[in-house]
């Protein structure tokens, strides 16, 4: 089949296929797997042009919802939280649409510098999850939460939030309270939505490993929040380029809407397969795989 727009040639079933195994493996963590996607495009369907970015993003728009309806029917979406990252990344998703079109049509050397940051988050992301691993047998298995293989937690386990002010947000998970400082996650949600904006990531990529790290927030109750800020974010970076197409501004990159829903249609069923799985696997799985998912961006931004 022919994708006009892209000048892809390729059996449909393909991209549905590949997206819905790349956004199971990567829902568990809050992310829709779009920075997994892209090098597919442009490395194997041979969808080079700038036209790649909104397109990726229109998977985004797509794929998400199955996993944030999963993650808000089991309660474990911390509202604030979610509503601070979107907040955050929106003025930053069109600063990095102007940009993509402009100046940072061909933005390599800036990609580099970002593939080493983010390959720093990603090798002190895995470092930390063998060392917690490690820390964890050899307490007794006996105690809550030690077991590495048991099931993550009941599905009756919901995010409880206990304060909410423009300075700081508290919630409660699992007996214990986390606290956060709202205008450090604000600034950091406004640089990653502008990064997100210039590659089409949506962020979560980079927001969900930086969440878990900097601030010490569980997987669990992030994923909820970074998967719908990421759907938010898509769909304002896509209304950006195409606003920025209609009116001529630097590099024509109107998305292939055909290419971008097969791909979102796989992810759909993806996310929600992911999210569904989520509280079956144990935390040390799932930031080995966030850790794994984020070196694996870092070196396809360096190479």
């Amino acid at each position: 089949m022919l994708f006009p727009t892209s000048g892809v040639e390729v059996n449909p079933l393909i991209p549905v296929l590949v997206a819905f195994l790349v956004s199971a493996l990567t829902a568990p963590a809050g992310v829709s797997g779009a920075f997994l996607l892209l090098p597919f495009q442009v490395s194997v369907l041979g969808f080079t042009s700038p036209a790649v970015s909104p397109t990726n993003l229109i998977y985004n728009i797509i794929a998400t919802p199955g996993g944030v309806y999963r993650y808000i029917r089991e309660g474990r979406v911390v509202w604030p939280l979610a509503w601070l990252v979107i907040l955050g990344t929106l003025p930053g998703v069109f600063i990095g649409a102007v940009l993509r079109v402009t100046i940072l049509s061909n933005a390599a050397a800036f990609k580099v510098f970002i593939g080493f940051v983010l390959l720093y988050f990603g090798i002190r992301l895995l470092w930390e999850t063998v060392g917690r691993r490690a820390a964890k047998r050899k307490c007794s298995e006996k105690e809550a939460g030690t077991n590495p293989t048991a099931r993550a937690f009941p599905a009756t386990e919901k995010v409880r939030t206990t304060n909410t002010s423009p300075r700081k947000l508290s919630y409660v998970f699992q007996g214990r309270t986390y606290t956060v400082k709202m205008p450090a996650i604000f600034l950091l949600c406004l640089t990653v939505g502008v990064i997100g904006g210039i590659y089409s990531i949506g962020g979560g990529s980079i927001i969900a490993p930086l969440l878990v790290m900097v601030f010490e927030l569980p997987i669990y109750t992030i994923a909820g929040a970074t998967m719908l800020a990421t759907l938010v974010s898509s769909l304002t970076g896509v209304a950006s380029f195409e606003v920025l197409a209609a009116a001529h501004i630097g590099t024509q990159a109107a998305p292939d809407w055909l290419l971008g829903a097969l791909l979102g249609i796989g992810g759909l069923a993806g996310t929600y397969v992911g999210a569904r799985l989520q509280r079956f696997l144990p935390e040390f799985w799932i930031r080995a795989v966030l850790g794994v998912l984020v070196t694996l961006l870092a070196a396809s931004y360096i190479i």
